[in-house]
């Protein structure tokens, strides 16, 4: 959900690394797809991209340029669905795959189809997230039918701002604000329309990818595995402090203390366990020294790694490496 927001602010002729820095956003987490950020953090970067850009309708113009390839495996499984209906349920199934804090959901009542979209918990969606979800959806519906989509009305919850020429040329009509929801209104035929790139074999495909990752996603692994995870991941460009962490998980030291504590245990114990398990691996493989495996672990010198080593296994780093051949040449 990142990579849209830098890509409007590209289209517009800012500089993302500038953005980045001055929003304190570490584009280090964009390197990695199964990176996650909290609803608030998302929320947080589209009112700075507002600013950023001096864009009081950011959300809104965003909707207009999102392609379907901005939805990764979600936005692949809804081009090749049967009918728009299809593509909307499938928004619905696997929606948590691209952002588990907005939901869609829809009704038919007499000749229209009313979609509403909303917070997965308590609380309002934010203004800019709100027009940028209740936008892209016109947009999407439009591309995969290849049609143009009337809508009969906008709802939003927010306030009015001051001017509704943005929003005559997105929906064509005139937004109602300060309602109780976010809801789209237009005719009930929009649900089956054909969706032109439809095709049964490529959707299976793209079904299974869908399901896998969002049933990986739902095993949802102890904190304490997370954490480690992340660690392995930093080094050995660094050794993340407890703080880095806390920062990139988007909470307080002190919650991740009181959760560790929670499951037994305490981010030094994680980070001694990360240091043991990635010594032993680099000392399975003969090409690294355990000068180098003493400073990609970020160790202030080899000696302290192998008194550390040795606390562990009862072993020297050089022991345990002998032993290690030794075990090989039996085999």
């Amino acid at each position: 959900m990142v990579f849209p927001i830098l890509k409007t602010i590209v289209r517009k002729g800012y500089d993302t690394a500038s953005f980045c820095k001055e929003t304190a956003f570490d584009e280090r987490l964009l390197e990695d797809a199964e990176n996650r950020i909290t609803v608030e953090e998302l929320e947080r970067l589209m009112k700075a991209a507002a600013r950023y850009t001096e864009d009081d309708y950011f959300g809104l113009h965003q909707g207009q340029m999102t392609e379907i390839a901005d939805l990764g495996i979600l936005g692949y499984v809804m081009m090749h669905s049967g009918t728009i209906a299809d593509a909307l349920a499938a928004y619905q199934r696997y929606n948590v795959i691209l952002c588990s804090g907005f939901i869609l959901a829809w009704d038919v009542r007499g000749e229209d189809v009313r979609i509403r979209l909303s917070l997965q918990g308590p609380g309002r969606m934010s203004r800019h997230c709100a027009e940028d979800m209740a936008s892209s959806l016109v947009q999407i519906i439009g591309k995969l039918s290849n049609r143009r989509i009337p809508l009969k009305e906008v709802f939003f919850e927010h306030e009015a701002p001051p001017d509704n020429l943005p929003y005559l040329r997105v929906f064509e009509s005139a937004p109602h604000f300060g309602g109780e929801q976010h809801l789209l209104v237009m005719s009930k035929e929009v649900l089956s329309y054909p969706v032109l790139y439809s095709d049964a074999r490529l959707l299976g495909v793209f079904e299974n990818m869908a399901q896998e990752t969002r049933d990986m996603m739902a095993r949802n692994p102890m904190f304490s595995e997370q954490i480690v995870l992340w660690m392995k991941k930093c080094l050995p460009s660094f050794m993340p402090t407890l703080q880095q962490t806390a920062d990139h998980f988007g909470v307080s030291t002190r919650t991740i203390q009181h959760k560790l504590k929670d499951e037994d245990t305490t981010y030094q114990h994680l980070s001694i366990r990360v240091r043991k398990e990635l010594a032993t691996d680099f000392l399975r493989k003969e090409d690294y020294s355990v000068g180098e495996i003493a400073y990609a672990l970020h160790y202030s010198e080899p000696s302290a790694f192998q008194n550390a080593f040795k606390k562990w296994t009862g072993l020297t780093p050089g022991q345990y490496r002998e032993q290690l051949r030794e075990e090989g040449s039996r085999v």
